[in-house]
């Protein structure tokens, strides 16, 4: 089911100064699409979230669902959450205390008087995707937090709704627990084709889960793309530099090659893919992520960005060091195997390749 926002706004009036939490937000959703909301907090995306639900109202714009508009400040259209056909799971789970599994999946079904047969038939069903057959009897007091999380998305299934919402729904579990149900849930939201619309500030979970990614900030809108778009050419600096971990390089364009340019940074030239195509004298930033930055020789004359530096600091996180290696007043982040003899305080080399280092606008 496709989901259109046209124009979306909504204004907060707090200590007399006023604002906006969503700043005039255009966005289409694909169906069957697992779309992801990624932002700071404070940004927007749950306020964007829950107006699609229809738990806040906006000031303007329109929201459409499929073919029916949910929501128009200019056709004065107000759907109520319970009739816009959706499924939400919330960071807390709301999972009831005093039920069994059960009856916290059967929960919509039994507001929407649907037979016992048909109830019990549908529970099963869905107690099986999500792999708690068996847990029927199991009350929710008893279960752990992948099982909660579990029963959670269950119960936002079983209605069988156009649309799946999920708000941070595993900030409350361990790294590990973490780790494992976003395997999960992405099997399940792929088997089942359905779309997804996801709220998190973590980037690994939106890089794991998502087809798509927006970016937000300040209540808009301000990149859209697949993980790998959005990971490898970003469109902005503060988009690089929230996806993941990134060496940023001010400086100038110098002179154009094609897809490439050389850009004048404080280490030296720095040689970049351009895919935005900025002309000479253009005040940019080069993004060269850690994991492309190898240790190298200064005798290797292939290379296209090599730079003489000194190993500031080495620590060591088990599958690798973390290094930072200062070059003049500059220092860059890299990993170094931990098979490597190597110090801090070493003078060392550094090599990137130039389609591994990207420009991006300031």
């Amino acid at each position: 089911m496709q989901i259109s926002i046209r124009g979306l706004t909504k204004i907060y009036q707090t200590e007399g100064k006023t604002f906006r939490a969503l700043d005039d937000v255009n966005l289409t959703i694909d169906a069957n699409t697992i779309f992801t909301l990624l932002g700071p907090s404070g940004c927007g995306k749950t306020t964007l979230l829950r107006s699609i639900v229809g738990l806040e109202n906006p000031d303007s714009g329109e929201i459409r669902i499929g073919d029916e508009i949910v929501f128009s400040s200019e056709k004065n259209i107000y759907l109520p959450p319970e009739k816009r056909g959706l499924g939400m799971v919330f960071q807390t789970y709301a999972i009831w205390p005093h039920m069994d599994v059960f009856n916290n999946v059967a929960y919509p079904l039994q507001n929407q008087n649907v037979s016992k047969e048909e109830i019990k038939k549908r529970v099963a069903e869905t107690l099986a995707l999500v792999q708690l057959g068996g847990y029927e009897n199991r009350p929710a007091t008893k279960l752990s937090g992948g099982q909660q999380q579990r029963v959670a998305l269950a119960r936002a299934l079983v209605a069988k709704p156009k649309v799946i919402l999920f708000d941070e729904p595993l900030s409350n579990l361990d790294a590990k627990l973490r780790e494992e149900t976003r395997k999960e849930l992405r099997a399940f939201l792929s088997e089942l084709g359905i779309t997804a619309i996801y709220v998190t500030h973590d980037r690994i979970e939106a890089l794991a889960l998502s087809d798509v990614i927006a970016v937000m900030r300040s209540g808009k809108i301000i990149e859209k793309g697949d993980p790998h778009k959005i990971y490898f050419r970003p469109d902005s600096q503060f988009v690089a530099d929230f996806i993941g971990r990134a060496n940023l390089l001010a400086g100038t364009i110098g002179t154009c090659e094609g897809e490439f340019a050389l850009v004048e940074t404080a280490i030296g030239k720095i040689k970049a893919m351009n895919p935005k195509a900025f002309p000479v004298n253009t005040k940019v930033v080069v993004c060269v992520r850690p994991e492309f930055i190898r240790l190298s020789s200064l005798r290797d004359e292939r290379e296209n960005n090599l730079f003489k530096g000194i190993m500031q600091h080495l620590v060591f996180i088990g599958e690798a060091y973390e290094a930072d290696i200062k070059i003049g007043d500059t220092l860059l982040t890299t990993t170094v195997s931990p098979t490597k003899s190597i110090q801090e305080g070493d003078e060392i080399a550094i090599a990137f390749d130039a389609q591994h280092a990207f420009i991006v606008s300031e």
